[in-house]
């Protein structure tokens, strides 16, 4: 089984729903992980909110220390945003490390429902990205 690891600054939202999403695109060939390099300490309810329209629960996550899985063997590394890419340690044990920036839905302002767009779109943007991935190895 091929191993991905998905690094972030907080691991609350856009990592958390790209190691869920990765698990399931990867039909059991692929095993991902997520982590950041500062742990914000739990999973933002609306990226739990955001995967369960999908049917996937991400409610018992919790956010990771990157350095925690830096002498660990993956095929791939894959940054999810520009701090992490700076803020992460070096994982020598990856055979490709790639960077995909995506905006933090954490960002999004107003009321949950009027921030649910923006965790919808990046959220789907994160599929299309691991599924063309998925699809080109």
């Amino acid at each position: 089984m091929k191993r991905v690891l998905i690094l972030c600054t907080g691991n609350s939202c856009r990592s958390q729903m790209a190691e869920a999403i990765w698990n399931d695109l990867g039909q059991g060939e692929w095993k991902a992980d997520s982590a950041g390099s500062k742990p914000s300490g739990y999973v933002h309810p609306l990226a739990i909110f955001a995967m369960k329209e999908w049917d996937i629960d991400i409610s018992a996550n919790q956010s990771k220390l990157a350095s925690d899985f830096q002498n660990e063997p993956f095929d791939l590394v894959v940054t999810v945003c520009d701090n992490a890419k700076q803020d992460c340690p070096v994982y020598p044990g990856a055979k490709e490390t790639l960077h995909w920036p995506f905006d933090d839905p954490a960002d999004a302002t107003g009321t949950d429902e009027e921030k649910m767009p923006t965790f919808r779109r990046v959220r789907d943007e994160i599929k299309e990205k691991i599924a063309h991935f998925l699809r080109s190895v």
